[in-house]
């Protein structure tokens, strides 16, 4: 599937919805609210409390719920539903949506390598126990975590998008492989001292 077959299955690309949000009258939180909430939804500003985002039915839905809560807490809010006919407005449009996405996902790219040279160095130093495994884990959780925000609003499909998701598998690969060897570190018999196999006392002295 192509780029633009992608578009036409997620939503019209000539539909926008036009957000105006004006929070004075309201808290300092409420203004905190409504910036993180369109910054998530990756909103793109035409001019200053004014925004255009994708007219589909996750945000739209999203955007409803927003408008709702800035005028129940004292602000003013309105949410129209627009059609851009000019396909070049439409491109550029688009074109910053990308960009924007753009940014964030090759600041990812940027940021993984360090996950690998860490599992690289563990492994390099021995180093391959539960708890660096459990370590690992958790940053890839992150990485993770910050890829599904970031693709949410990943509306027409940036091409790096794809060479993140790419990165992204091959982390859980080398992580596999690092809890592979941390498995074998921890579960493999210490032969060189001649002891052989721990055995629980608890468990040695019950005869079944």
């Amino acid at each position: 599937m192509n780029d633009e077959e992608m578009m036409k299955s997620a939503g019209s690309e000539d539909a926008w919805l036009l957000v105006a949000v004006s929070t004075a009258g309201g808290t300092d939180s409420l203004r905190v609210h409504v910036w993180r909430k369109l910054r998530g939804l990756g909103a793109v500003y035409v001019q200053q409390s004014v925004c255009l985002l994708p007219d589909r039915p996750p945000v739209a839905g999203a955007v409803r719920k927003l408008v709702d809560k800035v005028r129940a807490e004292g602000g003013t809010a309105r949410c129209l539903h627009v059609r851009l006919s000019d396909p070049v407005e439409r491109g550029e449009l688009i074109g910053e949506f990308r960009q924007a996405v753009t940014v964030e996902y090759g600041e990812v790219l940027e940021r993984l390598p360090a996950f690998f040279t860490e599992i690289e160095t563990e492994t390099a130093k021995g180093r391959t126990t539960f708890a660096e495994v459990e370590e690992s884990e958790a940053d890839l959780a992150r990485f993770e975590a910050w890829v599904a925000k970031i693709a949410a609003r990943d509306y027409f499909a940036a091409p790096i998008g794809a060479e993140v998701r790419a990165e992204l598998d091959r982390a859980r690969k080398a992580l596999k492989v690092f809890e592979a060897a941390a498995l074998a570190a921890e579960t493999t018999p210490d032969t060189g001292s001649g002891r052989g196999p721990v055995r629980l006392r608890a468990v040695e002295g019950h005869r079944l």
